[in-house]
């Protein structure tokens, strides 16, 4: 694969980024894509490696050496087709994705892996600027019909793959457009919405109808997708968060991190906000929570304007490097800094929060404590942090039950999430599957693809006896 030297004669490169002082003062993404005789030089480097240790590490089974070696051919219309294969939208993964198979390339055993996820955002945006991703409508129709709840990746997956198995299709959204978190909850500087837009209208060409603004369980009755289709995907979110129930969570300015994310991407689009606005212009902002969604709320306040941005993490300091010997090829744990990170922020490891204090109804600060490794309060370590404004950003718990989930009286699992398994993504009802968040808890993009794609597998073969969708 590739060029059996490439690895020893090329460096890894991957896109540069507009300086934090410049791409601060707008929402639009701000990578600088490399030419194709750099990508050919990173295609060039993925190694004859015999076990493509990539492939474990991808979600839905990327055939990265395949195309790697496509790319350094200059062969890019072939590339986009094995891309394909295994993924419906490689511009979402493309961006937003943490790239596990990065982490399993055996060339990060000297921390120089394949710059894989630089190569398939590139392979894909080629093929739009091409015009060579257009509309599959093949099959014959079978007369089924489907309905998907939920429009994020998984639902947009699932949906498209039973659309391209000849069943009719539709997307249950509660939300003005499809797209779930990629369009509400992720910034546009990470991901500009004209790159979901394009996928809905080629969704829309297949035959998936678009039903936004239909809140299944609150608009619409849960009853009515039984009464009415042959089938049922619940693809919908994790959407309950993780709250903080500390004495003055009461206070005004403590939100939680999703609903400040999702008014900015509303005001990016023209959307109404709500009653309330949720800014941080001017404000000393704490988030709380070291997640991707934490460091969402970071590049969102500095872009907003904040005075100071503050993240904190109850989980100690991970180390700067992984111990290869015990973590390749899987996902290690450590520090990971993102583009938002550099943008400005005072970051804060090993912190418990004990309370929020507030003047007149409003939150000012917050009293902290440091914690061992146990999450115990170490004592003598307590401290305050002025804050004008607190984003709640420790993640989610399950789906909200009330409406959908309990309207189907569906069997959930420990956590609270709807019960399926990953052979047929079957739910205790048996005309009602379930694939992303809602069935596995708060995940990642790819996962909730490759759970869509599988769950359409899984309703074709119950509707038809057999399917010849791919199994991810």
């Amino acid at each position: 694969m590739g060029k059996p030297t490439g690895f020893k004669e090329f460096a890894r490169q991957t896109p540069g980024y507009e300086k934090p002082e410049e791409r601060v003062r707008h929402y639009r993404e701000f990578t600088r894509p490399l030419g194709d005789e750099e990508l050919g030089h990173q295609g060039a480097r993925c190694m004859d490696c015999g076990i493509p240790f990539c492939h474990q590490g991808c979600p839905v089974n990327n055939i990265i050496p395949d195309w790697n070696d496509l790319v350094y051919r200059n062969r890019w219309k072939e590339a986009l087709e094995v891309l394909h294969s295994t993924n419906n939208f490689p511009e979402f993964t493309g961006r937003i994705c943490p790239a596990p198979c990065e982490a399993a390339c055996t060339l990060n055993l000297t921390d120089e892996p394949v710059a894989i996820k630089t190569i398939e955002h590139a392979i894909v945006e080629r093929g739009w600027s091409e015009g060579w991703i257009a509309p599959d409508t093949s099959r014959p129709r079978t007369g089924k019909k489907v309905a998907v709840v939920g429009g994020g990746p998984a639902g947009m997956a699932a949906a498209q793959q039973l659309a391209r198995a000849g069943h009719a299709v539709v997307l249950f959204e509660k939300n003005a457009t499809v797209g779930g978190l990629l369009r509400y909850g992720i910034p546009d500087f990470k991901l500009e919405k004209a790159v979901i837009d394009r996928r809905m209208a080629q969704m829309a060409a297949e035959g998936v109808e678009l039903r936004v603004n239909s809140h299944v369980g609150v608009t619409v009755s849960p009853s009515e997708l039984l009464d009415g289709f042959d089938a049922v995907v619940l693809t919908g979110g994790s959407e309950k968060p993780r709250d903080l129930p500390v004495p003055g969570r009461e206070l005004g300015g403590v939100h939680f991190a999703m609903d400040f994310l999702t008014q900015q991407n509303r005001r990016n689009s023209g959307e109404p906000v709500g009653a309330v606005d949720i800014l941080a212009t001017g404000k000393k902002v704490v988030v709380i929570g070291g997640g991707d969604t934490g460091a969402d709320c970071v590049g969102t306040s500095n872009r907003q304007g904040a005075a100071s941005v503050t993240q904190i993490e109850i989980m100690p300091r991970p180390p700067e490097k992984e111990d290869k010997s015990v973590s390749w090829p899987l996902w290690p744990n450590r520090l990971r800094t993102s583009s938002s990170h550099d943008e400005g922020c005072d970051r804060h490891w090993a912190v418990s929060t004990a309370a929020f204090m507030g003047e007149q109804g409003r939150v000012t600060g917050l009293d902290c404590f440091q914690v061992d490794g146990k999450f115990q309060k170490i004592a003598g370590t307590e401290f305050k942090l002025n804050a004008d404004l607190v984003l709640l950003a420790m993640g989610f718990v399950h789906p909200v039950h009330e409406g959908l989930v309990d309207g189907l009286g569906l069997e959930k699992d420990g956590r609270g999430n709807v019960k399926a398994d990953t052979e047929c993504y079957r739910t205790s009802n048996p005309k009602v599957f379930a694939a992303g968040d809602i069935r596995r808890g708060q995940s990642l993009v790819v996962w909730a693809i490759r759970e869509g794609r599988q769950a359409a597998r899984s309703v074709d073969v119950f509707l038809m006896g057999h399917s010849d969708l791919p199994y991810c």
